[in-house]
């Protein structure tokens, strides 16, 4: 199993969505997962113009991925978040609560004016810490 530690700095506020201010990776494998979109597995864009949709995408693509290599979403200490309507923050948390229960991942979500394809309103980035045995 992975060693790390989710933290919350006294100083800091409680994060008012699903991430945790900063994770401690003790050991393990890290693995750095380039940005996903909610491409279906025929690389369609799904779910176009609805971001709850399109965020579980995601979130599922990143699942399968991390399952690829022996991890799962618990393994995930860091996301980078780009979204093109930032008031969607609610939804998006509504999603991400779904698959990050407990122990969140640290989190940075910045709005951008539109990513690679039109039709995508939000793309992640993940780090997950996998264990050595990987």
């Amino acid at each position: 199993m992975v060693d790390h530690e989710y933290v919350q700095p006294e100083n800091l506020s409680k994060p008012i969505g699903v991430w945790t201010p900063a994770v401690i990776v003790r050991k393990g494998s890290l693995v750095f997962v380039s940005g996903l979109t909610s491409r279906d597995e025929k690389g369609e864009v799904a779910h176009v113009g609805d971001i709850r949709g399109q965020t579980r995408q995601i979130c599922e693509n990143l699942r399968s991925a991390l399952r690829s290599m022996g991890g799962d979403l618990s393994d995930v200490v860091s996301v980078l978040v780009h979204v093109t309507d930032i008031d969607e923050f609610d939804a998006i948390h509504e999603i991400r609560r779904e698959f990050f229960p407990k122990n969140p991942p640290a989190s940075t979500m910045v709005q951008v004016e539109r990513l690679v394809d039109k039709r995508s309103l939000i793309e992640i980035t993940a780090i997950a810490a996998l264990d050595n045995t990987v």
